[in-house]
């Protein structure tokens, strides 16, 4: 393919336009080259001027930087002299320290602790100073000696408020801290404030200072000699206002119940009433140690001492609780936490070793009661030991921490009483049983026997405390029955045993005695009052329910041993009704005239009757059945037999002429019979 041909004219035009871009741009080259041009002839102007700047600065500079460097080395001397001012003035006030609290030192920090601790504290400085700086300086010795000084008159300020603030807890306030009012419906708990608090606050202070920075323990020594004696004292005191206030009210507080106003003891309860021998049922009021007592001829005002002391120590165990909880509050404010228990246990050892001795003379003289078989001594450990185990958990509680020695005082007192207490029950059960049979101490009236009644009293006196003796038993017990049981349980079922151990015991005795008596009717009368007297004495009380634990049929066996005695007395008087009896008579016929033989018979059967009554009448009238019940029944039983018997012979004998003095034989109508057997068992008639 040929190429196509441009024609002339374009040519010519392009090749003008080619041209005049061409010359454009070189005019532009030629206008940046002179711009450029005047550039770098102003880069060498700027340049120059800066090169010259750079000179005079520099020239500046080597001026200017030595003169600031001669300032700032005038200013670290100024501070330094300064500094060194400062310091000479600091050391030099350690030099004055001795000389500016000598004062304040000598006049002690009463009444103004706070002043005397900051001057100790600049003491204290100044000894250190020295101690760093200037050991072998005079000065040194100086301030300590000053501040061994400022140590010994705080501990004598400790010592000193300890000693004039710290008093005995009156008792009445005692007493509200351990009482419940059960008037009050909201019991509002009583705090026992030992210290003012403004004293308080202060010996705080000495005590944190002197732990800190006085390196002496002596002050918890301090600390717990006065909270002892304070703690004894209140103690004592209680126990000296007990015995005031029991004296001179007449009325004593009771054992183990809490005071219900401060300064007003309750009244005694009434104590258990039982039976009286020779009295028609009249419930009097005695105590098992009244009538065990008279036995060894005691001197009956000696039991409400004992009552007074019983209960005043009762009352000083919760007393110690209480108070030796509120010391150990106390303690806590003052002395360091790790000083605490070991310091506690030593502050509560006089008051708790009182109390403990005081115990086991208590267990001593129920020892020794015991070995003369005095066994109403070992009833003033109930409501001890009662109280004790109460209050055992609230001991433990209080006294956790202590040393082993201090916690297992309360549970080897409580282990002693048991085991004397065991020990006396038991015994006394083998009194019972051992009791001689004396002729001379047997009652003539065949009344209830002195030892059957001291044995119910005895068993009543147990029924206040029926778990401490039931546990005081189980406490002896070694057998693997015990775990087929509660603790409770057992414990009752124990007391049960031991009760019917008592009552076979006297049982056995009763019968033994019952011997004595040469009449039979006697014994049996002997043996009915006695066993009539146990049953009552037991149904009347709770001692029937503690019996059923272990005997179900006790009553009923009681009642048929009752009813078999009645009838043997009864026996005593068939040899007066034989008489009225036709047994080997003949018939005889009114109005027959009869044989001196059979006249003879007649008359001997009046006779025998009328004597054989008339005897048996004389004799058993002083014979004693207390129980009015009773003794009415077996009247009324022997009337009706006799009276029957007697009015049948009167009619059988009534139109039988055997006799010309009929009133020699017909000496007693049946009336008269009756009202002479109505007549029996009545000393007063």
């Amino acid at each position: 393919m040929r190429p196509r041909m441009i024609p002339t004219e374009d040519a010519s035009a392009r090749k003008r336009e080619i041209e005049e871009k061409l010359k454009q741009e070189q005019d532009q080259l030629s206008f940046i080259r002179e711009n450029l041009d005047k550039s770098n002839q102003l880069t060498k102007s700027m340049v120059s001027i800066l090169s010259s700047f750079e000179s005079r600065l520099m020239q500046l500079e080597n001026s200017i930087i030595p003169v600031h460097k001669q300032t700032e080395n005038l200013q670290r001397l100024q501070e330094n002299v300064d500094k060194t001012l400062s310091c000479l003035d600091h050391v030099i006030s350690y030099y004055h320290v001795a000389k500016e609290t000598d004062k304040i030192i000598k006049e002690g920090p009463a009444g103004r602790l706070d002043e005397y601790l900051a001057c100790i504290a600049k003491i204290q400085k100044a000894v250190e100073y020295f101690q760093d700086n200037n050991p072998d300086s005079p000065e040194l010795n100086t301030v300590k000696a000053r501040f061994e000084k400022g140590k010994e008159l705080l501990e004598a300020e400790f010592r000193s408020l300890l000693t004039r603030y710290s008093k005995p807890v009156p008792p009445i306030l005692i007493l509200d801290a351990i009482g419940t009012d059960e008037d009050l419906e909201v019991q509002e708990e009583v705090v026992l404030e030992h210290l003012p608090e403004a004293a308080l606050q202060d010996i705080i202070c000495i005590s944190a200072w002197l732990v800190e920075y006085g390196r002496n323990q002596d002050f918890m020594n301090v600390y717990y000699q006065i909270r002892s004696s304070q703690l004894d004292r209140s103690i004592k005191g209680l126990k000296e206002h007990f015995r005031k206030n029991s004296a001179s009210s007449g009325v004593l507080y009771s054992p183990a119940v809490p005071i219900k106003r401060k300064d007003t003891p309750t009244k005694k309860p009434p104590k258990r009433p039982v039976y009286i021998p020779g009295h028609d049922l009249d419930l009097r009021v005695r105590h098992v140690s009244d009538a065990l007592n008279e036995k060894h001829g005691a001197a009956a005002g000696k039991d409400d001492m004992l009552d007074v002391e019983i209960d005043s120590y009762i009352h000083c165990i919760s007393a110690f609780v209480k108070l030796a909880q509120s010391e150990y509050a106390l303690l806590t404010e003052i002395i360091p936490e790790h000083h605490q228990k070991k310091t506690f246990d030593s502050l509560i050892q006089e008051a708790l070793d009182s109390l403990m001795l005081e115990g086991e003379g208590i267990v001593s003289a129920a020892r020794r009661a015991t070995l003369r078989h005095d066994y109403s001594a070992v009833l003033t450990i109930f409501p001890i030991l009662r109280h004790l185990k109460q209050t055992k958990p609230e001991f433990d509680t209080t006294l956790q921490g202590t040393a082993a020695s201090t916690k297992n005082k309360l549970p080897t007192l409580i282990t002693s009483m048991e085991t004397v207490g065991a020990k006396a029950l038991e015994e006394f059960a083998d009194s019972i049983k051992n009791d001689p049979d004396k002729e001379y101490n047997m009652p003539k009236d065949g009344t209830v026997h002195e030892l059957t009644s001291n044995a119910i009293l005895f068993l009543q006196q147990l029924l206040d405390f029926q778990e401490t003796a039931g546990a005081m038993l189980a406490s002896q017990e070694t057998s693997s029955s015990a775990s087929s049981y509660s603790s409770l349980e057992f414990s009752r079922k124990l007391l049960s045993t031991y009760i019917c151990k008592v009552l076979g015991n006297l049982q056995l005795n009763l019968l033994s005695k019952s011997k004595v008596y040469e009449d039979s009717a006697l014994s049996a009368i002997f043996l009915h009052n006695n066993y009539n007297y146990i049953l009552k004495s037991l149904e009347k009380s709770e001692l029937i329910q503690l019996v059923a634990v272990t005997q179900k049929r006790a009553e009923s066996s009681y009642r048929e041993l009752i009813k078999e005695q009645i009838k043997i007395y009864q026996q005593s008087w068939v040899k007066v009704t034989d008489y009225l009896n036709d047994r080997n008579m003949p018939m005889f016929q009114p109005g027959t005239k009869l044989k001196d033989k059979e006249r003879q018979m007649i008359k001997d059967k009046f006779k025998g009757f009328n004597d054989g009554l008339e005897e048996l009448c004389k004799i058993q009238k002083v014979w004693a059945i207390p129980d009015k019940e009773q003794r009415d029944a077996i009247r009324q039983a022997q009337k009706k037999v006799v009276s029957e018997a007697y009015r049948a012979f009167l009619n059988r004998y009534a139109n039988i002429s055997f006799t010309k003095n009929p009133e020699k034989y017909h000496k007693y109508r049946p009336d008269q019979v009756e009202e002479m057997i109505e007549k029996l068992f009545d000393t007063s008639a």
